[in-house]
């Protein structure tokens, strides 16, 4: 009896961690079910000359969305298929015609694709006309950063070095942990380097001021944006795999390679890497998300006074 009072409570403890205990439920008493009666289910009927195909605008409606999509592709095609600039410039005008008013995400990819196609075209006044169009009209972030993508595109196509370094420098501002922003703007930086000293000079926007393209202010900057690059890609890898991973590598071996072109002293990419390093904690980095976030919701610190007067 002793062996069988020690037995049994083990017993017990392990059908419970087993999952093989039983339900109080299968003890108790079953509850008599209680009829209950269905009522008659009458379906709606909609009159003949109330179907939506019926009224007036239904068919304008239908010939819009079809007309839309036939322009749009046609764009489309004419980049794909050949890069037919101008044939898909002319197929995007078209098709801005047959857009609802409402319809804004469409408008806005159609005005892009034909600030590209333009700008593919050499024709940058033209291209920058609807940069200017498609900012009164953005309302979230997810628009500030396409437009300042298409800014670059343009400005970098024109070889206009310094509007396109002011523009990343505000990508990274917004977006201050994404490498790539990072990395573009440090070999922007190199290009610039390599035309000031084959005398040639830059001109920013109307937001900086020329002594921020010196010869040794961007050298400075193109140190502080690969570094900065360096330690993004570094805490990245962490959860990378696959093809992202090897991206991540070559990126950072390109970034190595131009921090060895730069010839940085070590004091300097200490000093650098002291305060380009401040704001990366784990949990920072996850809480500031800002994607599609409304523009009067956030404050962007400007480059200059969140990295470039620490440095």
């Amino acid at each position: 009896l002793s062996l069988v009072g020690t037995l049994v409570p083990e017993l017990i403890i392990q059908m419970e961690i087993l999952g093989s205990t039983f339900d109080d439920s299968v003890f108790s008493e079953r509850k008599a079910r209680v009829p209950v009666s269905l009522t008659t289910y009458n379906a709606k009927v909609c009159e003949p000359e109330l179907f939506w195909f019926c009224e007036a605008s239904a068919l304008h409606t239908y010939v819009s969305l079809a007309m839309q999509s036939v322009f749009m592709f046609r764009g489309d095609l004419a980049l794909r298929a050949g890069g037919d600039f101008q044939k898909a410039a002319d197929a995007y005008g078209s098709c801005l015609g047959w857009i609802s008013d409402n319809n804004l995400s469409i408008r806005r990819d159609v005005l892009e694709g034909m600030a590209r196609c333009f700008t593919k075209l050499g024709r940058r006044n033209r291209a920058l006309d609807i940069v200017n169009l498609l900012k009164k009209e953005m309302t979230n972030t997810c628009h500030l950063t396409s437009l300042l993508l298409l800014k670059v595109t343009i400005y970098g196509h024109f070889e206009c070095t310094g509007a396109e370094l002011s523009c990343l420098q505000q990508l990274c501002s917004l977006l201050p942990f994404n490498p790539w922003h990072w990395h573009s703007l440090g070999q922007t930086c190199l290009q610039l380097l390599e035309r000031q000293r084959w005398g040639e000079t830059a001109e920013g926007d109307e937001e900086e001021d020329a002594a921020e393209f010196s010869e040794d202010r961007i050298w400075l900057k193109a140190c502080t944006s690969l570094i900065r690059t360096r330690l993004l890609l570094r805490i990245l890898q962490q959860q990378q795999s696959s093809f992202v991973r090897r991206r991540s590598e070559n990126t950072l071996r390109s970034t190595e390679e131009a921090l060895r072109r730069l010839n940085p002293q070590d004091w300097s990419l200490r000093a650098v890497t002291q305060v380009m390093s401040e704001d990366l904690i784990p949990e920072k980095m996850r809480e500031d998300n800002q994607d599609g976030e409304s523009l009067s919701n956030i404050c962007v610190q400007s480059f200059r006074d969140r990295w470039w007067n620490k440095i």
